[in-house]
């Protein structure tokens, strides 16, 4: 069986993260996805929003183009439209991710030391994909943190829960995970 690739390891990260926070998004209620905790912090709904509008500048032409497309209008991701419903958010959510992973699937170990630009800066294609992930990491950290924060009356684990590591560790061991 050949070994994994850096793309397929940045596939499965990818793929991991996008499960995640769709797990987390499942257990919102209408009301929840789009509550914000004050003023100054996103909903989940805008973090869905803000995350779509990314991943579609950011992988839409990636090695052709800027990163930052010129009809990306970032600002607009954080306000919340009367257009915005939560079936449009998540088909925007979705059509990101699908850019995401379209592109990923044409490059090749090659492209890795390619140059591509986000907003006239020069990245490797190898350091904008960490760049990604760092940033889809961030905001799924937040989606769950939120998710979890609304509704930790009814929260079960999305990972190893609380005083199971060891059992876990154990059973994984012995093939049962």
């Amino acid at each position: 069986m050949p070994e994994p690739s850096v793309l397929d390891d940045y596939r499965r990260r990818l793929r991991e993260l996008k499960h995640l926070a769709e797990q987390a998004l499942e257990r919102l209620g209408e009301e929840d996805f789009f509550r914000s905790l004050d003023w100054q912090s996103n909903s989940p709904a805008l973090i869905v929003k803000h995350v779509a509008g990314h991943l579609r500048s950011r992988w839409t032409d990636f090695l052709t183009s800027d990163g930052e497309k010129p009809d990306r209008q970032r600002d607009r991701e954080f306000k919340r439209e009367p257009s915005d419903s939560r079936a449009s958010l998540m088909e925007a959510w979705e059509q990101g991710w699908s850019a995401l992973f379209e592109t990923l699937d044409t490059l090749t170990a090659g492209d890795l030391e390619r140059t591509i630009t986000i907003r006239d800066e020069p990245h490797s294609v190898a350091g904008a994909l960490n760049r990604g992930l760092s940033h889809q990491s961030y905001h799924v950290g937040q989606l769950v943190l939120l998710a979890k924060h609304y509704r930790f009356d009814n929260w079960g684990s999305l990972s190893i829960p609380r005083d199971m590591s060891e059992q876990y560790t154990s059973d994984k061991k012995r093939g049962r995970c």
